[in-house]
């Protein structure tokens, strides 16, 4: 018959350190110093300096990183009346296919007043400067923003 005393015990029992244990008084931890204390696991961290301001603190910070930037894309007017022909559609896929904007990742197009405009083109970008928006509709062309709906106010 089965009796309490003769079952197996399932977890072995824990190494027994400091008084009372195998290893005597230090424990095999060595004589004083911050590893021989409790409360510090195993390695220190590879930028440790003894307790000395770490170099990543001693060093100064310069600059920032602005979290709300817009990434724009400019194009004047005078590459839309080389590259572009009369009647054509000027929005961010044809500009991209003609090579006026590369890169990836999320961007704006403005159109900026720089340059002549003789030829009626249909714009349609994120935003447009003033004078662009007249020499467009003075050529005969059409304007259309197409980052009004979100109102990003971006255009100036």
């Amino acid at each position: 018959m089965l009796q309490l005393n003769e079952l197996t015990k399932l977890k072995k029992n824990g190494k027994r350190i400091g008084r009372g244990g195998e290893r005597g008084g230090t424990s095999g931890r060595g004589h004083k110093g911050q590893k021989s204390r409790s409360g510090v696991s195993g390695e220190l961290k590879a930028s440790f300096e003894g307790g000395q301001m770490p170099l990543s603190r001693r060093l100064p910070v310069r600059g920032f990183n602005n979290r709300f930037k817009k990434n724009v894309k400019v194009i004047n007017l005078r590459d839309l009346e080389v590259r572009f022909s009369a009647n054509d559609v000027v929005n961010r896929e044809s500009l991209f296919k003609i090579g006026l904007i590369k890169g990836k990742g999320k961007y704006y197009v403005k159109v900026l007043g720089n340059g002549k405009l003789t030829k009626p083109l249909d714009v349609q970008v994120d935003a447009i400067s003033k004078s662009a928006a007249v020499a467009i509709e003075k050529s005969g062309g059409k304007l259309k923003l197409t980052n009004e709906e979100n109102g990003s106010g971006i255009n100036t």
